[in-house]
């Protein structure tokens, strides 16, 4: 028998989550048991749940069935169409019917009969992938570890209030701060959460086919136009559209953006109608726009129209507080990759983690962290398994270098000091490109 994904049970009572979970594990893959509501709202955004069971009565001291009703309406907002399935005594069988009215699939009655339950929470899957469209099929949420820093708590503040509008967001900082991550979160607690979240590199789109990938084409409309096709605006209609790397776009193509964005329609190349498209839009950039504007490279009216609410990432340096916490999360994912056991963290890795200056931000630590866990045989990772280049002292001298790989490494070593960790303007320095600079700093361990 095919198993379902993942059911979230939700009971105050330590012997029912149990029972729960034995009579449960042969027909889910995943069974969250919560014996408070409280982290429901943060483990429907960590989980991607097929079926929540939520008990109507907790240990709060109201009895009424009053707070199952609110918790109902809680995981509604959230995910409207995620079924839930009511656990309640015989004596509020008219509070489930309430709550059926009210959104819920099904409820239960305890004592309950096993049969009954495993069928009522089967069927709720079923009816629930049945009656979706395949752009509302459930989405994998993505998890944003906000931290301890005060930085980024006050960030977390702001994130909840602006994510339910549909107020246009520009996000900023350094390469490696999750900037995506962040967008995918915005999106996740937004109305729109339902639909798409359509990311779009805006360094990596050539000119030539900037318009047919943002606004799509019509059959013929040049020689490889072999049939229509919607661009990322129209893919990303009733959801959010991401543009990644927005300080990139070339100057002449900004204002082809700009009257998308302000029409609030996009007409497709080869074609003459304008094709409405209702999105929110989440920009996202390592460049300083404001300076850009003053020389001349970035259109000041397109500057304000995506930036009615500006957020900046702090880069991880600045908040070292949550060096050990995020690394310990990628220890646990890479674990599980790698089919490893359990590793831990010695007190001597920890304090080294936390004074690397990190200029490659949480993507550095990520890879830095993989690298120990793959290589790792005792269970702990200690300082040694953490071997970063050390950070020059005195300027480099002819006589210290004895090869070409290590003139490049002091190279962008020194240009990544004098940058401070801004890898646009590293690569420009430099004279290469951002991903020939990628390739670069994997291959040093940077």
């Amino acid at each position: 028998m095919t198993k379902q994904g993942t059911i979230i049970v939700v009971d105050d009572n330590k012997g029912v989550l149990s029972a729960v979970k034995l009579l449960l594990k042969n027909n889910f893959e995943r069974i969250v048991a919560l014996s408070s509501p409280i982290t429901l709202p943060a483990v429907l955004r960590e989980e991607n749940a097929q079926v929540v069971l939520l008990d109507m009565n907790f240990s709060s001291g109201l009895n009424t069935g009053n707070e199952g009703l609110y918790w109902l309406h809680e995981i509604k907002k959230m995910q409207p169409s995620l079924p839930v399935v009511l656990f309640t005594a015989y004596a509020d069988i008219d509070l489930a019917v309430r709550g059926i009215k009210e959104g819920a699939t099904d409820f239960i009655v305890k004592p309950w009969d096993n049969t009954r339950l495993v069928e009522t929470l089967l069927n709720a899957c079923r009816k629930n992938s049945k009656g979706k469209s395949k752009s509302e099929s459930p989405k994998v949420v993505f998890s944003m570890y906000w931290g301890e820093s005060n930085a980024m708590k006050q960030l977390r503040m702001l994130i909840e209030k602006v994510a339910q509008t549909d107020a246009n967001i520009l996000i900023t900082g350094e390469n490696g701060t999750g900037k995506e991550m962040l967008a995918r979160e915005i999106h996740a607690l937004s109305e729109r959460s339902r639909r798409d979240m359509v990311a779009v590199d805006m360094g990596a789109i050539t000119e030539s086919l900037f318009e047919s990938e943002l606004f799509g084409h019509v059959k013929g409309s040049f020689t490889d136009a072999h049939a229509d096709r919607a661009g990322k605006f129209e893919a990303a209609n009733e959801g959010t559209l991401f543009l990644d790397e927005i300080g990139n776009l070339p100057y002449h193509l900004q204002s082809k953006l700009l009257t998308a964005i302000q029409r609030r329609s996009v007409v497709r190349v080869g074609s003459n109608e304008p094709v409405p498209v209702n999105i929110r839009l989440v920009c996202a950039t390592n460049c300083n726009l404001e300076e850009m504007v003053v020389q001349g490279k970035f259109r000041e009216d397109l500057l304000y129209r995506i930036n009615t609410i500006h957020i900046e990432i702090p880069p991880l340096r600045e908040r070292k507080e949550d060096i050990v916490p995020l690394a310990e999360r990628f220890i646990d994912r890479f674990c599980k990759q790698y089919d490893k056991g359990n590793i831990l963290l010695s007190a001597t890795a920890k304090e080294k983690l936390r004074e690397h200056p990190w200029y490659g931000n949480i993507r550095e630590l990520e890879h830095a962290i993989e690298k120990a866990v793959i290589i790792n045989e005792d269970g702990i990772l200690s300082e040694a398994h953490f071997n970063f280049p050390r950070k020059a002292t005195t300027p480099p001298t002819e006589a210290a270098v004895s090869t070409l790989e290590e003139m490049e490494l002091q190279m962008i070593r020194k240009a990544m000091e004098k940058c401070n960790g801004n890898l646009s303007a590293v690569a420009a320095q430099l004279g290469i490109t951002r991903q020939t600079l990628y390739n670069k700093m994997k291959k040093f361990g940077l």
